[in-house]
């Protein structure tokens, strides 16, 4: 891992004001209805305003950009004290998921801060990022700090559809702004995972599984539903779809998870499979791999939905009648690839398909893969465990993905940061898209002190 000098005086530039900020911000940007409703449907324009208000008043200049209206990004660039020097992109997304508020606590867009923890829709995905980069930032322009390189500041609409109006507009139409932009950090990483007894762990993440969307069409032969059919379009449809579900995707571990594995086996004072001890080495036997991860305790779930490929059928759509056999039936899959694994996955849905169903992508992403040797894991490594010193950082790869897969076309390499320190029991990934989804403000606190100083050593 690469040595990294840490900053001084975070002190200075993180003190209360920073702090309380980075909830006020949070709440505020919660009590913007930002709701991404898909195939179009949303507006980020309120929250947008927001952040291009609190970015002006410190004299940053915020760039608001629409491709479509209403469908608002910002992006802002704080320029660095070293010229020549690769700039880095912070991004975060201002839209959020449909939340139903019969279904929670507090009504889930009033930013309330009750016992110590902030309630909302967007408190983790992903509004306390925008607020504690907001945050620091202008704890910085009021310290008059530069950082060594610049940072371009994107806060992005549409990530929880397609990024057609977000992170996809700016990399196709306004690829000027992220000018000499090599790395990135968002979403889904550096928050406190409890792996028992007492062992604190921040998953660091450092890899995406590509998107793989699919659509499934089976034509047949109409007809009554009282005759023998064996053109039965739900009937090829229905057999594709079991074989599909019931498939055993084969091992596939990518640099990205070896490296996870031997780190958490390593904390948990368990011998790896000797084929993870070295990334050229083949790939372990499936026995060998559940051995070891029955050893690791909860800390197995940090890797196991990143060992392979995966489509799962999530919905059907077939006839009108039931004394009618339709013609065409069709089915969606929710496919995930690991990185370097888009070839087999192509070939097999071929085969599980068979002759008489077809299939298309229906929305496609690549997958993701960042080094985890970089100076940028390690400086923000330090700063995880600078502030929580008893904790073991570990390398991470997501099951899902972000706007860094958009991003990722400048040759721009992504990874998960979004700081937090959370208590014991604190289920943190069933509230992205859950119910009553909320933050402890302490958290927050957690997560301005890491990045700044994170920020600042990279």
């Amino acid at each position: 891992m690469a040595e990294v000098e840490a900053p001084s005086g975070a002190a200075a530039r993180i003190d209360e004001r920073a702090l309380d900020e980075a909830v006020e911000f949070t709440a505020a940007l919660i009590r913007c209805d930002t709701t991404n409703h898909g195939g179009g449907e949303g507006t980020e324009r309120e929250a947008a305003e927001f952040v291009a208000a609190r970015l002006e008043e410190v004299g940053l200049h915020a760039r608001m950009l629409e491709k479509a209206p209403g469908r608002t990004n910002v992006v802002a660039r704080i320029e660095g004290s070293e010229p020549g020097a690769d700039a880095l992109l912070v991004h975060g997304h201002l839209d959020v998921v449909p939340a139903d508020a019969r279904e929670w606590s507090v009504p889930p867009f009033s930013g309330e801060v009750r016992d110590g923890v902030l309630w909302g829709r967007g408190a983790i995905d992903m509004k306390n990022h925008v607020g504690m980069v907001l945050a620091v930032a202008r704890a910085w322009a009021r310290a008059g700090v530069r950082p060594r390189r610049d940072i371009v500041l994107a806060f992005t609409a549409d990530e929880e559809d397609s990024a057609a109006y977000g992170s996809e507009f700016l990399a196709e139409e306004h690829s000027e702004l992220f000018a000499g932009c090599t790395q990135g950090i968002s979403e889904s990483g550096a928050f406190t995972f409890h792996a028992g007894d007492g062992v604190r762990l921040y998953p660091l993440a450092a890899g995406e599984r590509g998107t793989a969307w699919l659509r499934l069409t089976a034509q047949g032969r109409a007809g009554h539903g009282s005759k023998v059919n064996g053109e039965n379009a739900v009937s090829k449809l229905a057999a594709a779809v079991h074989r599909i579900g019931e498939y055993d995707w084969p091992l596939r571990l990518t640099p990205v998870v070896r490296a996870g594995i031997r780190e958490l086996a390593l904390v948990r004072g368990v011998e790896p499979p000797a084929g993870l001890t070295d990334d050229a080495d083949p790939d372990p036997t499936p026995a060998e791999i559940d051995e070891v991860l029955a050893l690791l305790g909860p800390s197995a779930e940090l890797v196991e939905p990143t060992l392979r490929n995966s489509a799962n059928p999530t919905m059907l759509s077939a006839g009108y009648k039931v004394n009618v056999i339709p013609g065409t039936a069709t089915a969606l899959v929710d496919g995930r690839v690991v990185p370097g694994g888009e070839e087999e996955f192509l070939r097999t849905l071929d085969r599980l398909t068979g002759p008489d169903v077809e299939w298309e992508f229906e929305h496609r992403e690549v997958p993701l893969a960042a080094s985890a040797a970089s100076a940028e894991f390690a400086a923000m490594s330090e700063a995880l465990l600078h502030f929580d010193p008893g904790a073991h950082v570990v390398p991470y790869c997501m099951s899902g993905g972000t706007d860094a897969k958009q991003f990722s076309r400048l040759g721009i390499e992504g990874y998960g940061f979004t700081p937090l320190r959370l208590p014991e029991g604190f289920d943190y990934e069933a509230l992205f898209h859950g119910v009553d989804e909320r933050v402890p403000v302490e958290a927050l606190h957690f997560g301005v002190r890491v990045m700044d100083r994170a920020l600042l050593a990279m």
